[in-house]
């Protein structure tokens, strides 16, 4: 049976709709899934000659609701956010989500537990790492003969 170019232009047109579809369904249902396990706090990671600085965006958190916990290799932060609203309120939408978080990143090289040092300011956890010392690069001289 032959079947004219439109009528098969028009079935791929209702293919990709229910593809689309789908895609937004399943789409929003990955993005509030994973906004609290993977993929959150967010962070940024810059090598900074002899020490790691990590800056991580904990919006709304305080100290007593984080927790890090530092190897030679890797950095954990985990904690639990809370999401606070008045009984007599209901919920239309709520994007942001409350529970338990955790998220650990491996190192590029080996740090100094003992010098390392963590701030949070207006929303930003800021991790100083210094580097080992065997880590660090070392300047090497060169001798004429």
């Amino acid at each position: 049976m032959l079947r004219r170019w439109y009528d098969i232009e028009r079935d791929l047109a209702v293919m990709d709709e229910l593809r689309r579809r789908m895609e937004n369904v399943f789409g929003e249902t990955n993005r509030t899934t994973t906004q609290m396990t993977g993929s959150w706090p967010r962070a940024n990671l810059y090598d900074a000659g002899n020490m790691l600085v990590a800056v991580l965006s904990v919006p709304g958190l305080t100290e007593e609701n984080i927790q890090i916990e530092a190897h030679q290799d890797a950095i954990t932060i985990s904690g639990t956010r809370k999401l606070e609203k008045p009984e007599e309120y209901r919920v239309h939408r709520q994007e942001r989500r409350s529970g338990r978080f955790s998220r650990t990143f491996g190192l590029p090289c080996q740090i100094d537990l003992e010098k390392t040092s963590a701030s949070l300011k207006n929303g930003l956890l800021t991790l100083t790492m210094e580097k080992h010392a065997a880590s660090q690069p070392r300047q090497i001289a060169i001798k004429a003969e």
